[in-house]
């Protein structure tokens, strides 16, 4: 399956900043892109490494084997390792889209070939928040009730046309380690004096529903890649 990049966590951050700065610079239009951490971290917004908690909350994650490296994107802590799928999705906007509804589109072109992939395995997902998961959101892809997939968005506008240029990131948890993410998600908390605090049973991996997880993602991609040729974008 070659066409799932495995990166060290800072390196496939790094990969999906450069796949937007291709679509921001107007040398390509689209871009997808597919990676799995090579070791585990924990992932967080900038704006948390200013809690006065910080440094101290890092070192322990650190300790537990969890180095903490920080992404561009807002939302909350989530721990990333080989148990996790990135999908990367960036485009440019074409023009006759609504302003207006820019966002929610871009979520759903991100999260309808998910649950559409599903749903061919015989599955039934969803969206919506869950109560007591990590980086809760309104466009969780859910099973059960549970959260499977954590989305993000990262927005620009590109100097060439003007046209706005998004890369939406969902990041699925194929392999079930749902108990050592959310003991590190409160631990972070707890040491930067924070009430928040995660559930286990918030949470699902595919590897619960089905077998053979990792193969079947390449119908996945092929399905973003219709996605992005529907758009009628240079890729």
């Amino acid at each position: 399956m070659t066409f799932i990049q495995r990166h060290p966590v800072e390196a496939g951050l790094d990969a999906e900043r450069a796949l937007l700065d291709r679509i921001h610079s107007g040398e390509q239009d689209c871009g997808l892109l597919f990676w799995q951490p090579q070791e585990q971290a924990l992932v967080m917004p900038r704006r948390l490494s200013r809690l006065a908690g910080f440094e101290a909350a890092q070192a322990h994650c650190q300790a537990l084997g969890w180095p903490v490296a920080l992404r561009d994107t807002g939302g909350e802590p989530v721990p990333q390792s080989p148990a996790v799928l990135n999908v990367a999705l960036a485009y440019a906007v074409p023009r006759e889209e609504s302003e207006l509804t820019r966002l929610e589109t871009a979520y759903l072109r991100l999260c309808d070939p998910l649950c559409d992939w599903l749903r061919a395995a015989g599955l039934e997902p969803g969206l919506g928040e869950v109560e007591g998961a990590f980086c809760d959101g309104r466009y969780n892809v859910n099973l059960r009730g549970r959260k499977l997939v954590g989305t993000a968005q990262r927005w620009r506008r590109r100097p060439g046309d003007g046209r706005n240029v998004v890369l939406a990131h969902g990041a699925v948890l194929m392999e079930n380690q749902r108990q050592a993410m959310v003991e590190l998600v409160n631990a972070f908390y707890q040491r930067c004096g924070l009430d928040d605090r995660c559930r286990v049973d918030a949470h699902i991996a595919l590897d619960e529903c089905l077998d053979e997880v990792w193969p079947r993602s390449a119908d996945l991609w092929q399905r973003y890649r219709t996605t992005l040729a529907g758009l009628g974008l240079r890729d």
